[in-house]
Protein backbone atom coordinates (compact mmCIF):
# COMPACT_ATOMS: atom_id res chain seq x y z
CA UNK A 1 0.00 0.00 0.00
CA UNK A 2 1.53 3.53 -0.91
CA UNK A 3 0.99 6.61 0.40
CA UNK A 4 -1.99 7.75 -1.63
CA UNK A 5 -3.67 4.65 -1.01
CA UNK A 6 -3.43 4.58 2.96
CA UNK A 7 -4.72 8.58 2.68
CA UNK A 8 -7.68 6.73 0.53
CA UNK A 9 -8.37 3.75 3.56
CA UNK A 10 -9.29 7.05 6.01
CA UNK A 11 -11.30 8.72 3.69
CA UNK A 12 -13.83 5.44 3.05
CA UNK A 13 -13.40 4.93 6.48
CA UNK A 14 -15.18 7.94 7.04
CA UNK A 15 -17.26 7.56 5.13
CA UNK A 16 -18.37 4.55 5.82
CA UNK A 17 -18.76 5.32 9.52
CA UNK A 18 -20.29 8.38 8.85
CA UNK A 19 -17.27 9.99 10.58
CA UNK A 20 -17.22 14.09 10.22
CA UNK A 21 -14.80 16.37 10.65
CA UNK A 22 -14.57 17.75 14.41
CA UNK A 23 -14.63 21.71 14.33
CA UNK A 24 -13.79 24.12 17.10
CA UNK A 25 -14.42 27.29 18.11
CA UNK A 26 -11.38 29.18 18.83
CA UNK A 27 -11.98 31.63 21.56
CA UNK A 28 -9.78 33.15 24.59
CA UNK A 29 -11.57 33.34 28.01
CA UNK A 30 -11.48 36.81 29.25
CA UNK A 31 -9.20 37.09 32.34
CA UNK A 32 -11.36 38.26 34.85
CA UNK A 33 -14.67 38.15 33.30
CA UNK A 34 -15.70 34.54 32.63
CA UNK A 35 -17.90 33.63 31.31
CA UNK A 36 -16.73 36.22 28.87
CA UNK A 37 -14.98 35.76 25.78
CA UNK A 38 -13.75 36.61 22.56
CA UNK A 39 -13.60 35.01 19.09
CA UNK A 40 -12.96 36.40 15.53
CA UNK A 41 -16.32 37.40 15.70
CA UNK A 42 -16.25 39.55 18.82
CA UNK A 43 -17.52 39.02 22.17
CA UNK A 44 -19.16 35.83 23.42
CA UNK A 45 -20.59 33.87 26.72
CA UNK A 46 -19.84 30.54 27.38
CA UNK A 47 -22.04 27.79 28.88
CA UNK A 48 -20.72 24.68 28.55
CA UNK A 49 -17.44 25.04 30.18
CA UNK A 50 -16.13 22.22 32.94
CA UNK A 51 -14.42 25.51 35.13
CA UNK A 52 -17.91 25.61 36.50
CA UNK A 53 -16.83 27.52 39.69
CA UNK A 54 -14.62 29.96 37.44
CA UNK A 55 -11.64 29.07 39.66
CA UNK A 56 -9.58 29.12 36.57
CA UNK A 57 -9.75 32.69 37.11
CA UNK A 58 -9.89 33.57 40.30
CA UNK A 59 -7.08 35.63 41.89
CA UNK A 60 -5.53 33.22 44.32
CA UNK A 61 -5.36 30.75 41.93
CA UNK A 62 -3.69 33.69 39.32
CA UNK A 63 -1.16 34.96 41.73
CA UNK A 64 -0.32 31.53 43.00
CA UNK A 65 0.97 30.39 39.02
CA UNK A 66 2.36 34.10 38.86
CA UNK A 67 5.14 33.47 41.34
CA UNK A 68 5.48 30.26 40.97
CA UNK A 69 6.55 31.33 37.31
CA UNK A 70 9.02 33.77 38.84
CA UNK A 71 10.59 31.03 41.23
CA UNK A 72 10.41 28.24 38.75
CA UNK A 73 9.89 29.36 35.40
CA UNK A 74 8.07 27.28 32.65
CA UNK A 75 7.97 23.47 32.30
CA UNK A 76 8.74 20.84 35.18
CA UNK A 77 11.99 19.60 33.32
CA UNK A 78 10.91 15.88 32.99
CA UNK A 79 9.05 13.44 34.22
CA UNK A 80 8.49 12.99 37.74
CA UNK A 81 11.24 10.00 37.70
CA UNK A 82 13.84 12.07 35.91
CA UNK A 83 13.89 15.39 37.87
CA UNK A 84 10.56 16.48 37.16
CA UNK A 85 9.55 16.38 41.12
CA UNK A 86 8.57 19.88 42.38
CA UNK A 87 7.72 20.34 46.13
CA UNK A 88 4.01 21.34 44.54
CA UNK A 89 3.28 18.33 43.09
CA UNK A 90 4.31 16.44 46.33
CA UNK A 91 1.78 19.00 48.72
CA UNK A 92 -0.84 18.36 46.06
CA UNK A 93 -0.39 14.31 46.13
CA UNK A 94 -0.95 14.93 50.21
CA UNK A 95 -3.72 17.70 49.78
CA UNK A 96 -6.45 15.62 48.20
CA UNK A 97 -6.04 12.38 50.05
CA UNK A 98 -6.94 13.47 53.42
CA UNK A 99 -10.52 14.97 52.67
CA UNK A 100 -11.08 11.13 50.70
CA UNK A 101 -9.75 9.44 53.65
CA UNK A 102 -7.51 7.54 52.14
CA UNK A 103 -3.21 7.35 52.81
CA UNK A 104 -1.81 8.43 49.76
CA UNK A 105 -2.37 9.77 45.92
CA UNK A 106 -0.83 10.09 42.74
CA UNK A 107 -0.66 13.31 40.38
CA UNK A 108 -1.67 12.67 36.56
CA UNK A 109 -0.96 15.45 34.03
CA UNK A 110 -4.87 14.46 33.12
CA UNK A 111 -7.96 13.06 34.67
CA UNK A 112 -7.42 10.97 31.37
CA UNK A 113 -3.80 9.63 32.10
CA UNK A 114 -5.38 9.00 36.10
CA UNK A 115 -8.05 6.57 34.81
CA UNK A 116 -6.01 4.93 32.01
CA UNK A 117 -3.07 4.33 33.93
CA UNK A 118 -3.93 3.50 37.35
CA UNK A 119 -6.43 1.27 36.23
CA UNK A 120 -4.34 -0.95 33.73
CA UNK A 121 -2.46 -1.51 37.01
CA UNK A 122 -4.96 -1.79 39.73
CA UNK A 123 -7.57 -4.18 37.60
CA UNK A 124 -4.25 -5.71 35.48
CA UNK A 125 -1.68 -6.41 38.10
CA UNK A 126 -3.67 -9.47 40.23
CA UNK A 127 -3.99 -12.71 38.38
CA UNK A 128 -7.59 -13.77 37.29
CA UNK A 129 -9.24 -10.44 38.39
CA UNK A 130 -12.57 -9.76 37.34
CA UNK A 131 -13.59 -6.09 36.48
CA UNK A 132 -17.09 -4.89 36.96
CA UNK A 133 -18.27 -1.99 34.67
CA UNK A 134 -20.99 0.65 34.66
CA UNK A 135 -21.85 0.44 31.00
CA UNK A 136 -21.75 4.20 30.52
CA UNK A 137 -18.29 4.54 31.69
CA UNK A 138 -15.74 7.45 30.60
CA UNK A 139 -13.55 6.35 28.24
CA UNK A 140 -10.53 6.74 29.83
CA UNK A 141 -12.33 4.06 32.24
CA UNK A 142 -13.18 1.69 29.39
CA UNK A 143 -9.71 2.15 28.39
CA UNK A 144 -8.07 1.57 31.66
CA UNK A 145 -9.98 -1.64 32.07
CA UNK A 146 -9.37 -2.84 28.41
CA UNK A 147 -5.54 -2.39 28.98
CA UNK A 148 -5.13 -4.39 32.01
CA UNK A 149 -6.04 -7.46 30.98
CA UNK A 150 -8.77 -8.27 33.59
CA UNK A 151 -11.95 -9.98 32.18
CA UNK A 152 -14.72 -7.34 32.46
CA UNK A 153 -18.88 -7.61 33.04
CA UNK A 154 -20.96 -4.69 31.93
CA UNK A 155 -23.65 -3.98 34.17
CA UNK A 156 -26.81 -1.09 33.43
CA UNK A 157 -25.95 2.15 34.71
CA UNK A 158 -26.32 2.64 37.65
CA UNK A 159 -28.35 -0.67 37.90
CA UNK A 160 -27.44 -2.11 41.60
CA UNK A 161 -29.54 -5.24 40.60
CA UNK A 162 -28.09 -6.20 37.53
CA UNK A 163 -24.56 -5.52 38.99
CA UNK A 164 -25.57 -7.84 41.83
CA UNK A 165 -26.64 -10.60 39.46
CA UNK A 166 -23.23 -10.34 37.66
CA UNK A 167 -21.39 -10.41 40.94
CA UNK A 168 -23.16 -13.70 42.68
CA UNK A 169 -22.99 -15.06 39.13
CA UNK A 170 -19.04 -14.74 39.30
CA UNK A 171 -16.26 -17.36 40.56
CA UNK A 172 -16.43 -16.22 43.78
CA UNK A 173 -12.70 -17.60 44.57
CA UNK A 174 -11.30 -14.82 42.44
CA UNK A 175 -10.50 -11.19 43.03
CA UNK A 176 -13.62 -8.77 41.92
CA UNK A 177 -13.38 -5.16 41.07
CA UNK A 178 -16.43 -2.32 40.84
CA UNK A 179 -15.38 0.88 38.45
CA UNK A 180 -17.85 3.68 37.86
CA UNK A 181 -18.52 6.92 38.38
CA UNK A 182 -20.61 9.16 40.98
CA UNK A 183 -22.15 12.11 38.58
CA UNK A 184 -22.00 11.14 35.11
CA UNK A 185 -20.17 12.96 32.86
CA UNK A 186 -22.93 13.72 30.06
CA UNK A 187 -25.93 12.72 31.85
CA UNK A 188 -25.16 14.40 34.81
CA UNK A 189 -27.17 11.87 37.16
CA UNK A 190 -25.80 10.08 40.49
CA UNK A 191 -25.05 6.69 41.38
CA UNK A 192 -26.26 4.85 44.05
CA UNK A 193 -22.93 4.57 46.14
CA UNK A 194 -23.76 3.53 49.50
CA UNK A 195 -26.01 0.49 47.59
CA UNK A 196 -22.90 -0.14 45.19
CA UNK A 197 -20.68 0.28 48.52
CA UNK A 198 -22.68 -2.16 50.20
CA UNK A 199 -22.13 -4.95 47.21
CA UNK A 200 -18.48 -4.44 47.03
CA UNK A 201 -18.46 -5.48 51.02
CA UNK A 202 -20.64 -8.40 50.55
CA UNK A 203 -18.82 -10.12 47.77
CA UNK A 204 -15.24 -8.56 48.63
CA UNK A 205 -14.73 -6.29 45.83
CA UNK A 206 -12.36 -3.68 45.36
CA UNK A 207 -14.51 -0.33 44.85
CA UNK A 208 -12.67 2.27 42.22
CA UNK A 209 -14.91 5.42 42.34
CA UNK A 210 -14.23 8.36 39.40
CA UNK A 211 -15.25 11.59 41.44
CA UNK A 212 -14.21 14.26 38.36
CA UNK A 213 -17.76 15.80 38.31
CA UNK A 214 -18.01 15.61 41.99
CA UNK A 215 -14.85 16.74 43.96
CA UNK A 216 -14.42 20.65 44.43
CA UNK A 217 -18.42 20.51 44.39
CA UNK A 218 -20.25 18.22 46.99
CA UNK A 219 -19.23 17.24 50.25
CA UNK A 220 -17.33 18.87 53.57
CA UNK A 221 -14.29 20.46 51.51
CA UNK A 222 -15.32 19.77 47.72
CA UNK A 223 -14.52 15.97 48.82
CA UNK A 224 -17.21 14.81 46.25
CA UNK A 225 -20.05 12.83 46.62
CA UNK A 226 -19.19 9.63 48.85
CA UNK A 227 -18.04 12.11 51.38
CA UNK A 228 -21.03 14.03 50.93
CA UNK A 229 -23.16 10.79 51.62
CA UNK A 230 -20.79 9.34 54.27
CA UNK A 231 -19.31 6.28 52.16
CA UNK A 232 -15.92 7.68 50.98
CA UNK A 233 -14.10 5.30 53.62
CA UNK A 234 -15.77 2.12 52.10
CA UNK A 235 -14.18 3.09 48.22
CA UNK A 236 -11.33 1.81 47.88
CA UNK A 237 -9.87 4.12 45.53
CA UNK A 238 -11.10 7.55 44.64
CA UNK A 239 -10.21 9.41 41.17
CA UNK A 240 -10.69 13.29 40.87
CA UNK A 241 -9.68 15.48 38.70
CA UNK A 242 -7.95 19.40 38.75
CA UNK A 243 -9.81 20.74 35.10
CA UNK A 244 -13.37 20.67 36.46
CA UNK A 245 -14.22 22.70 39.28
CA UNK A 246 -10.87 23.49 40.31
CA UNK A 247 -10.07 25.46 37.11
CA UNK A 248 -7.23 24.21 36.17
CA UNK A 249 -5.69 20.69 34.41
CA UNK A 250 -4.31 17.51 36.10
CA UNK A 251 -5.98 14.02 37.84
CA UNK A 252 -5.02 12.39 40.61
CA UNK A 253 -6.11 9.01 42.26
CA UNK A 254 -5.98 8.55 46.03
CA UNK A 255 -6.02 5.30 47.96
CA UNK A 256 -4.24 2.62 49.67
CA UNK A 257 -0.36 3.73 50.45
CA UNK A 258 0.39 0.09 48.91
CA UNK A 259 -1.72 0.60 45.65
CA UNK A 260 -0.41 3.79 45.38
CA UNK A 261 2.94 3.05 45.20
CA UNK A 262 2.27 0.46 42.09
CA UNK A 263 0.19 2.81 40.52
CA UNK A 264 3.78 5.18 40.60
CA UNK A 265 5.93 2.24 40.29
CA UNK A 266 3.90 1.06 37.44
CA UNK A 267 1.17 2.99 35.60
CA UNK A 268 2.96 3.81 32.12
CA UNK A 269 0.93 7.34 31.60
CA UNK A 270 2.33 8.44 35.10
CA UNK A 271 6.00 6.89 34.64
CA UNK A 272 6.70 8.13 30.84
CA UNK A 273 4.81 11.64 30.88
CA UNK A 274 6.65 14.65 31.79
CA UNK A 275 4.79 16.48 34.64
CA UNK A 276 2.57 19.55 34.84
CA UNK A 277 4.39 22.57 34.92
CA UNK A 278 5.24 23.89 38.64
CA UNK A 279 3.05 27.04 37.73
CA UNK A 280 -0.07 24.79 37.18
CA UNK A 281 0.16 22.38 39.78
CA UNK A 282 0.92 25.53 42.15
CA UNK A 283 -2.67 27.35 40.82
CA UNK A 284 -4.42 24.06 41.39
CA UNK A 285 -3.05 23.70 44.57
CA UNK A 286 -4.93 26.94 45.62
CA UNK A 287 -7.64 26.09 44.04
CA UNK A 288 -7.74 23.05 46.57
CA UNK A 289 -6.98 24.78 49.11
CA UNK A 290 -9.77 27.61 48.72
CA UNK A 291 -12.14 25.36 48.13
CA UNK A 292 -11.51 23.34 51.31
CA UNK A 293 -12.57 26.41 52.98
CA UNK A 294 -15.49 27.77 51.20
CA UNK A 295 -18.91 26.91 49.86
CA UNK A 296 -19.71 30.05 48.45
CA UNK A 297 -18.68 28.80 44.82
CA UNK A 298 -20.61 25.48 45.30
CA UNK A 299 -23.71 27.31 46.33
CA UNK A 300 -24.07 29.08 43.20
CA UNK A 301 -24.14 26.74 40.50
CA UNK A 302 -26.45 24.71 41.97
CA UNK A 303 -29.03 27.55 42.25
CA UNK A 304 -28.35 28.15 38.27
CA UNK A 305 -28.54 24.93 37.50
CA UNK A 306 -31.91 24.30 39.55
CA UNK A 307 -33.01 27.68 37.66
CA UNK A 308 -32.48 26.53 34.71
CA UNK A 309 -33.84 23.09 34.94
CA UNK A 310 -36.85 24.60 35.93
CA UNK A 311 -36.99 27.00 32.83
CA UNK A 312 -36.38 24.37 30.55
CA UNK A 313 -39.18 22.05 32.28
CA UNK A 314 -41.79 24.95 32.07
CA UNK A 315 -40.91 24.66 28.44
CA UNK A 316 -41.54 21.19 28.13
CA UNK A 317 -37.26 20.73 26.97
CA UNK A 318 -36.54 17.34 27.51
CA UNK A 319 -33.46 17.74 30.35
CA UNK A 320 -32.08 13.80 30.81
CA UNK A 321 -31.31 14.40 34.56
CA UNK A 322 -31.79 17.16 37.07
CA UNK A 323 -29.56 16.02 40.01
CA UNK A 324 -26.40 17.90 39.36
CA UNK A 325 -25.40 21.00 37.56
CA UNK A 326 -24.59 19.59 34.52
CA UNK A 327 -27.83 19.85 32.09
CA UNK A 328 -27.80 17.59 29.65
CA UNK A 329 -30.47 18.55 26.87
CA UNK A 330 -31.84 15.92 24.97
CA UNK A 331 -32.16 16.56 21.09
CA UNK A 332 -30.85 13.14 20.12
CA UNK A 333 -30.67 13.79 16.04
CA UNK A 334 -26.96 15.06 14.84
CA UNK A 335 -27.76 17.56 12.88
CA UNK A 336 -30.22 18.98 14.33
CA UNK A 337 -28.07 18.96 17.63
CA UNK A 338 -25.40 21.05 15.66
CA UNK A 339 -28.03 23.80 14.46
CA UNK A 340 -29.21 23.62 17.57
CA UNK A 341 -25.44 24.68 18.86
CA UNK A 342 -24.75 27.12 15.98
CA UNK A 343 -28.02 29.04 16.24
CA UNK A 344 -27.66 30.62 20.17
CA UNK A 345 -24.00 31.53 18.91
CA UNK A 346 -24.93 33.42 15.68
CA UNK A 347 -27.80 35.36 17.30
CA UNK A 348 -27.44 35.64 20.64
CA UNK A 349 -23.41 34.97 21.35
CA UNK A 350 -24.67 32.12 23.57
CA UNK A 351 -21.88 29.15 23.56
CA UNK A 352 -23.30 25.93 23.82
CA UNK A 353 -21.62 22.46 22.63
CA UNK A 354 -23.27 19.86 20.61
CA UNK A 355 -22.43 16.19 22.13
CA UNK A 356 -22.40 13.64 19.79
CA UNK A 357 -20.42 10.07 19.27
CA UNK A 358 -18.58 8.81 20.30
CA UNK A 359 -18.96 11.08 23.66
CA UNK A 360 -22.65 9.87 23.82
CA UNK A 361 -24.41 7.25 21.80
CA UNK A 362 -25.16 7.64 18.40
CA UNK A 363 -29.37 9.05 18.54
CA UNK A 364 -28.68 10.46 22.03
CA UNK A 365 -26.96 13.66 20.91
CA UNK A 366 -27.35 16.60 23.77
CA UNK A 367 -26.97 20.29 24.22
CA UNK A 368 -24.43 20.02 27.69
CA UNK A 369 -25.36 23.44 29.34
CA UNK A 370 -23.23 24.13 32.26
CA UNK A 371 -24.38 27.40 34.06
CA UNK A 372 -21.21 28.06 35.98
CA UNK A 373 -20.78 30.38 39.80
CA UNK A 374 -20.45 33.22 37.63
CA UNK A 375 -23.36 33.55 35.21
CA UNK A 376 -26.38 35.72 36.22
CA UNK A 377 -30.27 35.33 36.99
CA UNK A 378 -31.20 37.30 33.96
CA UNK A 379 -28.57 35.82 31.86
CA UNK A 380 -29.90 32.69 32.49
CA UNK A 381 -33.56 33.61 31.91
CA UNK A 382 -32.09 35.57 28.45
CA UNK A 383 -30.01 31.93 27.59
CA UNK A 384 -33.51 29.62 28.05
CA UNK A 385 -35.69 31.79 26.11
CA UNK A 386 -33.15 32.07 23.28
CA UNK A 387 -33.18 28.15 23.44
CA UNK A 388 -36.75 27.99 23.21
CA UNK A 389 -37.54 29.76 20.36
CA UNK A 390 -34.92 28.06 18.29
CA UNK A 391 -36.26 24.69 19.46
CA UNK A 392 -39.69 25.61 17.81
CA UNK A 393 -37.87 26.88 14.84
CA UNK A 394 -36.06 23.76 14.54
CA UNK A 395 -39.64 21.84 15.37
CA UNK A 396 -37.59 20.25 18.16
CA UNK A 397 -39.47 17.22 19.86
CA UNK A 398 -40.79 18.80 23.83
CA UNK A 399 -42.43 16.75 27.09
CA UNK A 400 -45.86 17.46 27.52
Amino acid sequence: MDISSYMDFFVRLARETGDRKREFLELGRKAGRFPAASTSNGEISIWCSNDCLGMGQHPDVLDAMKRAVDEYGGGSGGSRNTGGTNHFHVALEREPAEPHGKEDAVLFTSGYSANEGSLSVLAGAVDDCQVFSDSANHASIIDGLRHSGARKHVFRHNDGRHLEELLAAADRDKPKFIALESVHSMRGDIAPLAEIAGLAKRYGAVTFLDEVHAVGMYGPGGAGIAARDGVHCEFTVVMGTLAKAFGMTGGYVAGPAVLMDAVRARARSFVFTTALPPAVAAGALAAVRHLRGSDEERRRPAENARLTHGLLRERGIPVLSDRSPIVPVLVGEDRMCKRMSALPLERHGAYVQAIDAPSVPAGEEILRIAPSAVHETEEIHRFVDALDGIWSELGAARRV
